[in-house]
């Protein structure tokens, strides 16, 4: 059920609106105010999902009403109503977030279209948000220990500018919750994030991955398409296991961080493109760059910032937090009681050589909440865990 505020000076103008909007959908719950201040008053003590607004209003007139409104809520849709229409009033009321505007008397099409349209978005925002709260949950990054500690004061510093980031660390640590962590962080969190796993793309294909490719230009491009760097304009792009890039790529993913610009495979039209680069691998790049495999000229260009993500066996303390973390993750998803580990247990899971990391760690949790009893003892951890 939707919640729409009224503000209008004029009662027949009100009793129209009234009326059209309970036509549409009597489930409406419509809320009425005289003027500008109570129509303020209102929306500071009430939620609601649209307000239509006249502009001419006494003690508090509709633009001055939008820009408060502003200040404290920025996504609650506004439609401005005026009798004294002129496109000046129009670009003002627009430039500062209102959704629509309508002369009076409205067209009954227009209005209705725009309250439809208008409650949709609002209601599209409400679960992007939502959404982004999930996305933030699921690349949260767990642990309390110094290293863990340091990383999170890195990102808070790096986020919010464009320098770009190298993350290096063994297989299995958690490189990408820190490239998430970082774009969600940022001033284009709300721009796509792209991941290319260089590793698992065939060195032939990877170009026309990162840069698309033109039909035809080679056997299987059938159409037309656009590559990784073009889909993260505006945004961020993160190239994990970068060290496993061909040198072709290398020297075009250079090209595309010195010019901003990029070619499809097959095209010698330059794209601009503006995309932040995040870079990761598990490889040791200056020995890479030593064994002619890797370009040191890239290697300056990703390394702006480094960060180092610490292997499980160097931040144990964080293990009992890990797994509490993953048993609570991995109960609903199996739809089971969560299941608690005993001291035993965890001092046994903190003793093991987690060559797999974190993500060897959340494996054997699962293993124990699916195999173990209703609660995880050391017997549990000694059968089913891996072994030192």
């Amino acid at each position: 059920m939707s919640k729409i505020l009224i503000i209008e000076d004029e009662e027949p103008i009100r009793r129209v609106l009234l009326r059209i909007l309970k036509d549409e959908d009597s489930s409406f719950e419509i809320h009425e105010a005289s003027d500008g201040k109570k129509g303020l008053d209102l929306i500071k003590n009430d939620s609601y999902d649209l307000v239509l607004c006249d502009i001419k209003m006494p003690k508090v007139d509709g633009i001055e009403l939008l820009q408060r409104t502003r200040k404290t809520n920025s996504t609650i849709p506004f439609i401005m109503l005026t009798g004294h229409g002129n496109i000046e009033t129009a670009v003002e009321s627009m430039k500062l977030g209102a959704y629509d505007f309508i002369s009076k008397p409205p067209d009954l099409n227009r209005l209705i279209n725009s309250v439809r349209n208008a409650l949709e978005k609002k209601e599209l925002i409400a679960e992007n948000k939502i959404l982004r709260k999930k996305v933030a949950k699921k690349y949260e990054i767990i642990g309390n220990s110094k290293s863990i500690m340091e990383i999170h004061a890195i990102i808070d510093k790096v986020a919010n500018t464009e320098a770009r980031v190298l993350i290096t660390g063994e297989s299995g640590t958690g490189k990408e919750l820190v490239a998430h962590n970082i774009h969600e962080k940022s001033s284009r969190a709300k721009s796509p994030f792209i991941e290319v796993n260089c590793a698992a793309i065939p060195s032939e294909l990877i170009e026309s991955e990162l840069f698309g490719h033109l039909k035809g230009s080679f056997t299987s491009a059938v159409k037309d398409r656009q590559g990784k760097f073009e889909a993260a304009n505006n945004g961020t792009i993160f190239l994990d296991e970068i060290g496993d890039m061909s040198l072709a790529a290398q020297a075009k993913v250079l090209r595309a961080l010195e010019e901003n610009k990029i070619q499809r495979v097959g095209s010698q039209k330059d794209i601009s493109v503006d995309v932040r680069v995040l870079a990761a691998t598990n490889k040791d790049l200056k020995k890479e760059i030593d064994d002619g495999n890797f370009r040191e000229d890239l290697y300056h260009r990703l390394a702006v910032i480094v960060i180092k993500v610490p292997e499980l066996s160097k931040r144990k303390s964080d293990i009992p937090i890990l797994v509490d973390h993953f048993s609570n993750i991995i109960s609903k998803e199996q739809g089971i009681e969560t299941k608690k580990f005993t001291k035993d247990s965890l001092k046994l899971l903190e003793d093991y050589n987690w060559s797999g990391n974190v993500r060897e760690l959340r494996n054997v949790v699962e293993r124990l909440i699916i195999l173990g009893g209703e609660t995880i003892s050391k017997d549990d951890v000694s059968l089913f865990a891996t072994k030192k």
